[in-house]
Formats: structure tokens, sequence, C-alpha cells
């Protein structure tokens, strides 16, 4: 069975920083990339960052101000936000991607499996 737990999420000031962590167990343990979304009240999920072994690529919106980073011998994906801004208020998803894709796994169709989310709130 295939789990994806996130957390680190919470109320933050902005120009603050917070750390999402997801931790994978069972299927989702055993990926080729794992990714960050997040969904605001009314919006559709938008992709956040991935990373596939070393490779990482992010959303215009959070370049610079975000970075992904995973470490396979704990099976977990990080999230360093900084600089966070109102807009960056959202559910944050956690997904695993099973199989190899060329280029990076940006859309929320390249995931085969999804956390719960934890909500991120930036408060101005």
């Amino acid at each position: 069975q295939a789990q994806l737990v996130e957390s680190g999420g919470g109320l933050v000031q902005a120009g603050g920083s917070l750390r999402l962590t997801c931790a994978a167990s069972g299927r989702a343990a055993i990926n080729y990339a794992m990714g960050w979304f997040r969904q605001a009240p009314g919006k559709e999920r938008e992709f956040v960052a991935t990373i596939a072994w070393s490779d990482t690529a992010y959303a215009d919106s959070v370049k610079g101000r975000f970075t992904i980073s995973r470490d396979t011998a704990k099976n977990t994906v990080d999230l360093q936000m900084h600089s966070l801004k109102p807009s960056d208020t959202a559910v944050y998803y956690c997904a695993a991607r099973y199989g190899p894709k060329t280029g990076p796994a940006d859309a929320p169709g390249d995931y085969n499996s999804w956390g719960q989310g934890t909500q991120v709130t930036v408060s101005s």
C-alpha cells in the first residue's frame, strides 16, 4: 500500500519561512520522482516543485524562494520555503511518480500517489 504523509504546515507571517516534509512508505517509497503541488480555495491544483534523482524543477512563482530536496535513505522529500507571500497560502500536497519520464513531472496526471495535504497559511 502506498502512503505519503505531509507535515510542517502552519501559520506564518509574510516574509517568513516554513519547511514541509513528506514521508513515503510502502509502494510510494519506490519512486522515480517526488513532487509538491498546492491548491488554494476555488483554484485548481498547481505544480510547485519536483525532484527526480538530483534533477529539480520549480514553478516560476516559487523559483528562488523554494527548494526541494530528498533523503533517499529516509524516504522523505522536503520543501523549504522562504520569503513566503500571502499568495502562497494553500493546501500543499506531496506526490510520488513510480515510473520514469522524459522531462520534469510537473502535472498532477504525472503522479501515481498523493498525500492528504498540509495547510500553509501566510498572513499579511
